[in-house]
């Protein structure tokens, strides 16, 4: 049994250490915004944030995390879709098919609460998540337009 606290509140789960944090969210605690893709965290549609920081849970052990940690999906990066992320996502209109969406729109918003002034360099860097739509062009306009707006 472990504790972890997911979107602000604590919960226990009944898992082994080895499973994914992607299914103990989904299958344990109905979280299913956090989407499987490749289960090898190469496309990102897993990505959700631990500590604020963006994490590929498809490969992340529940037992690695000590219970301390503050995991936040994309359920709970906010209530409204107020998030200057999740604003700018709309107002560009970018997602096609909208399935890797939530692990971009997290590995988004990680990148502008490490690096709020984020470049394009910055972007190529670390958002390498992939979309099989091809909306890259479009995500890199909302990540300027998100830096923009104020959460």
């Amino acid at each position: 049994m472990a504790n972890i606290k997911v979107n602000g509140e604590t919960v226990s789960v009944d898992a082994e250490d080895s499973t994914p944090l992607l299914w103990v969210l989904r299958e344990h605690l109905g979280l299913t915004g956090t989407k499987y893709g490749c289960g090898i965290a190469q496309c990102g549609a897993c990505t959700i944030h631990v500590d604020g920081q963006p994490v590929r849970s498809c490969t992340y052990p529940v037992g690695a995390l000590s219970g301390e940690e503050d995991i936040t999906t994309i359920e709970g990066l906010s209530e409204d879709g107020s998030h200057p992320v999740q604003q700018a996502w709309v107002e560009m209109d970018i997602p096609q098919c909208g399935f890797c969406q939530p692990g971009m729109i997290m590995a988004v918003a990680g990148l502008l609460n490490n690096k709020p002034d984020a470049t394009d360099e910055d972007i190529d860097q670390q958002i390498t998540n992939i979309c099989r739509c091809g909306t890259f062009a479009r995500v890199r306009k909302g990540i300027h337009l998100a830096k923009t707006k104020k959460a």
